[in-house]
């Protein structure tokens, strides 16, 4: 899968495109990622790319021409691609979202700074527009390298085990349960005699419950919009309940 990056700072995306998993991925060549800048399709000889808002207001707007004509050169090399802003206004970037990304045939993701982008450009030039949170950061390069990153794994032999992603957090709407690993004993505290069983029926069961009540204890937003079957119920049931012995055997102790 292509990503072509349109950003005045391509050096955070080619960080994050030269390490680690999406490293590993460029190299083998099932990911490539391709930054252009802006900058250098500004007519002028200061190569301007922002200009005061209209109206008034403190900052700068990312100009319409300069975007434009960089984008116009991307889409000739990735023309099947969808274009997508990273835009504080932009829908929330979830895992669900990051799937129907991953089958896309190609992503040119728009990077923006300052106090944003002119709106005629996202109007005219671009597919969607995408929020990684509800925060602010100085510019879309590190948005657009979460996408990448998040994007990428899903994509078919990009992680060594294929079953890994497919058991992340998020990818069934609930949190990932807790994991161990060895030594089985660290100052007293053990890993769960589950799965020290060998019993691969009981440990499923014992992770899927885990998934359900940290969904419950700690993002309750996320089980609000999962649909539970009546065995998930009844392990979330039960999961509320063996807490609520341990809380009284704290107290008691």
């Amino acid at each position: 899968m292509r990503f072509d990056i349109v950003a005045l700072l391509p050096g955070i995306v080619e960080a994050v495109a030269s390490e680690g998993v999406v490293g590993r991925a460029c190299t083998q060549g099932k990911v490539q990622v391709h930054c252009t800048n802006p900058r250098d399709f500004a007519e002028d000889p200061h190569h301007t790319v922002d200009d005061r808002p209209y109206g008034g207001g403190p900052g700068m707007v990312m100009q319409y021409e300069p975007l434009a004509r960089a984008h116009g050169s991307v889409r000739k090399a990735n023309p099947e691609a969808r274009t997508i802003a990273l835009t504080p206004q932009g829908i929330p970037f979830t895992q669900a979202l990051a799937r129907e990304a991953a089958k896309e045939k190609g992503l040119i993701l728009i990077a923006g700074r300052y106090e944003g982008i002119d709106e005629r450009f996202l109007n005219q030039q671009v597919d969607a527009e995408w929020s990684v949170g509800d925060y602010v950061l100085s510019g879309g390069e590190l948005a657009a390298a979460v996408v990448i990153d998040t994007v990428a794994r899903l994509l078919p032999g990009v992680l060594g085990c294929a079953e890994s992603a497919g058991q992340d957090s998020f990818s069934e709407g609930l949190l990932d349960c807790p994991h161990y690993t060895r030594p089985e004993e660290i100052e007293g505290l053990r890993v769960p005699e589950v799965l020290l069983s060998g019993d691969h029926g009981k440990i499923a069961r014992w992770r899927r419950r885990e998934m359900l009540g940290r969904t419950y204890r700690r993002r309750p937003d996320l089980l609000d919009r999962t649909a539970l079957s009546a065995e998930d119920r009844a392990l979330l049931d039960e999961y509320l309940d063996s807490t609520s012995e341990e809380t009284d055997r704290e107290r008691d102790d």
